[in-house]
């Protein structure tokens, strides 16, 4: 990497002369008297007999030759005397003798085949960009003149680089330099004033189609095109890498101009005519430059080297990669085998305490998010000291792995169920309810008591005191872990001391949150759907078990807002408040009175069970129709959404 001041530091960057300076300036008026241009072009004589050759020459094919300035000027044109007189001083600019003749030799020439090509190119989208293609076809390489006079020997390497590698010389310099002549010619065009399009095309040339194709509403997208179809055939005719630039002119040509590959040598003989034409007014000499022809035989035998390449480097890459994939695969089943190790249980292969702890926490944030319930159920296996006393250490591991195997099976997929530690098992319960955890509850213990175990060939009678705990998560959380877990230890040993074998429950849940979580059952879609006969509990549960879980809910202010039943204004207020007091959302609106108890529990029954997730899944399982479903949800959402007496509508700002 470079530092690009050292680039504009260097008192060898290309400048202009006082009177390009100046025929710049008088170019971007379009008041300019044509005479103030003579008078300027007469005060450098040089250029003044340049220009006079250059409007006799074949180039511009004037009908009769020009004697004086005076009468080339008129005929010319303002903007193509201002090109002449710029392209001159950059000749001088690209003159070298030193060791670095060739490289300076080979700017120039391509620079000005890629006028030439410009140009041409220009005239097939209207003839009002000719000229000013020529002059930013000319221009458009001014960085790799800047760094080659100011950078020499960082450049240099790059180039060979570049062309021993067969990539684009842009993409390299920017790897290797941090800077690539692209960039450089931008600035150069920022410090000489030159106009906008000019910059933008110059910073387009290297793009390739799919960029190009980004840019078709840009005011001067023919421009930008002209200029990077230009710079291909300027590769094509003097890189060493005719190959890649051929498939590049190949697709942009037949992209933007329009041109099959059967016109394009065509085109290419037309360019080396206009080229060649350029080349006598700059005294260029070009007979180093094939013709398309035989251009075209070198690149496509280039072209079939590279493919052949990239067949051996494809097969290579596969070979590479199927290496690759085994080790990957070998590694995944290695890691799940330790990440397996590191959250069960060795013994009786369920969840770990280091599990439940991780999953708990995950559940009572998003417990406590939505308003939701949270239970967990701790179990103990009775007399358990005594019966590894009494049969051994091994029987004790087996009654372990037993009661482990039927509890994990007759929980639900949703359930987390883990051993604790020693002879403690722990389940977190999902979105459970009072009755919902009892019966959980009761029937693990059945369940445990009627499990089989033997010793010897005779039955060993094996029971578990079990306790467990509900509640809704407050929005700050910070004990209400500890609480919970507590709870449950506590109505767990409660079992113990009333006999063992038998469930304790505990709930936490406050009065209110208890008639807001029965407002919430009442308002959802899958009651709804079973209250009106539409399907019977068991079928709804299967499809509420399919329907996929929302991971990121809509917030109840955004669904409040879209039900019109706040404004944003309203929200705001809520938001300042709960932010104030940690109340959840519903609390402080009802405590606005911007919404009823009944208006929130509606809310909160869309947020949780959004009735399109559910719909679609009724769908998808094939037990409504698609029509069907949208009149039912249309139904239901006219049905249940809470009414609005006049004060309440007052209070929401609802007409």
């Amino acid at each position: 990497m470079i530092s690009p001041e050292k680039i504009w530091s260097s008192d060898q960057l290309p400048t202009l002369p006082a009177v390009a300076v100046k025929l710049l300036d008088l170019s971007k008026n379009p008041d300019t008297d044509i005479s103030e241009v003579i008078e300027t072009i007469k005060t450098d004589p040089a250029i003044t007999a340049k220009i006079l050759k250059a409007s006799n020459s074949s180039l511009f094919g004037l009908r009769s030759n020009c004697k004086g300035i005076e009468r080339a000027v008129p005929l010319l044109g303002t903007m193509v005397v201002t090109s002449l007189a710029l392209s001159f001083s950059l000749s001088e600019s690209a003159i070298n003798e030193g060791p670095l003749k060739v490289r300076f030799d080979s700017y120039w020439k391509q620079s000005i085949i890629q006028s030439a090509a410009a140009e041409l190119l220009a005239s097939r989208l209207g003839n009002e960009l000719k000229h000013d293609s020529f002059l930013v076809g000319l221009l458009q390489d001014i960085g790799h003149l800047a760094m080659l006079r100011s950078i020499p020997e960082d450049l240099v390497p790059v180039l060979e680089q570049a062309e021993t590698h067969e990539r684009e010389c842009a993409e390299v310099e920017s790897e290797v330099l941090g800077v690539n002549h692209c960039e450089v010619g931008v600035k150069m065009m920022e410090r000489w004033e030159l106009p906008e399009p000019f910059k933008t095309a110059i910073e387009h040339h290297h793009d390739s189609c799919e960029q190009l194709k980004a840019l078709t509403t840009h005011p001067n997208f023919n421009l930008i095109i002209s200029i990077a179809t230009s710079s291909a055939i300027g590769d094509y005719f003097c890189s060493t890498n005719s190959g890649l630039a051929l498939n590049r002119l190949k697709e942009l040509t037949l992209e933007f101009f329009n041109m099959p590959n059967e016109e394009l040598n065509e085109f290419l003989e037309q360019v080396q005519s206009r080229f060649e034409e350029a080349a006598q007014v700059f005294s260029v000499n070009l007979d180093d430059i094939g013709s398309p022809h035989e251009i075209m035989a070198t690149a496509n035998e280039q072209l079939l080297k590279l493919t052949m390449k990239a067949q051996v480097d494809s097969n290579q890459a596969s070979a590479r990669q199927a290496v690759v994939e085994e080790q990957k695969i070998k590694l995944e089943s290695e890691n799940k085998q330790l990440q397996s190790k590191a959250i069960h249980d060795p013994l009786t292969k369920v969840y770990n305490r280091s599990y439940f702890n991780e999953a708990f926490e995950k559940e009572l944030y998003h417990c406590a998010r939505f308003a939701r319930p949270i239970g967990i159920i701790f179990s103990d296996i009775d007399r358990f000291k005594q019966l590894n006393d009494t049969y051994g250490h091994q029987f004790g591991d087996l009654v372990l792995q037993r009661i482990a195997k039927v509890a994990s099976e007759s929980t639900r997929r949703s359930d987390v169920f883990c051993r604790y530690g020693g002879e403690e098992f722990v389940i977190l319960a999902n979105n459970p309810s009072e009755n919902g955890i009892r019966e959980l509850s009761e029937r693990l213990r059945t369940l445990i008591e009627n499990e089989v175990i033997e010793f010897e060939g005779k039955r060993v009678p094996a029971t578990a005191s079990l306790g467990a705990v509900v509640g809704i998560p407050p929005r700050d959380i910070t004990g209400y872990a500890e609480r919970l877990i507590a709870e449950s230890d506590q109505a767990m040993y409660e079992s113990k001391e009333k006999g063992r074998n038998q469930v304790q429950v505990r709930s936490i849940i406050s009065k209110d949150d208890q008639e807001l979580q029965q407002l919430v059952k009442r308002s959802r879609f899958s009651r709804w759907l079973v209250t009106k006969k539409i399907f019977d509990i068991p079928t709804i549960s299967k499809a509420l078990l399919k329907c996929p879980q929302e991971e990121k809910r809509a917030k109840i202010g955004k669904l409040a807002i879209a039900e019109k039943l706040l404004t944003d204004l309203q929200v705001t207020k809520i938001l300042d408040l709960q932010k104030e007091s940690g109340k959840r959302f519903g609390d402080a609106a009802i405590q606005l009175n911007l919404l009823t108890q009944q208006q929130v529990s509606y809310l909160l029954a869309l947020q949780i069970e959004p009735p399109i997730a559910l719909g679609k899944t009724l769908i998808t399982l094939e037990l409504l129709e698609s029509a069907h479903t949208t009149e039912l949800i249309k139904q239901f959402l006219l049905e249940m959404k809470p009414s609005l007496n006049p004060a309440e509508g007052q209070h929401c700002g609802v007409s």
